[in-house]
């Protein structure tokens, strides 16, 4: 299956681009396109427990991804 994967803020810079296509297998979750991602060069840098939205929806790791899904990685915010 193919899902987009989006990031946003210091992931969009670690990453060099605002969107990758991942392919994963059937059945796989959040946590597994986690995994994926963090294997790519810059990104090992984004936390196992990243915030993840599923199609604009915060996800735990264990939600269920299906082909088309996209996948936005947040980082965290700090303002004051």
């Amino acid at each position: 299956m193919r899902v987009r994967a989006l990031f946003f803020a210091s992931y969009r810079e670690w990453a060099g681009t605002d969107a990758l296509e991942l392919r994963l297998g059937e059945g796989a979750t959040v946590a597994d396109a986690v995994t994926l991602v963090r294997r790519r060069p810059g990104l090992e840098r984004i936390p196992e427990s990243a915030v993840v939205a599923v199609n604009e929806e915060y996800a735990p790791s264990e939600t269920a991804l299906r082909d088309g899904d996209e996948v936005a990685f947040i980082p965290p915010v700090s303002g004051g």
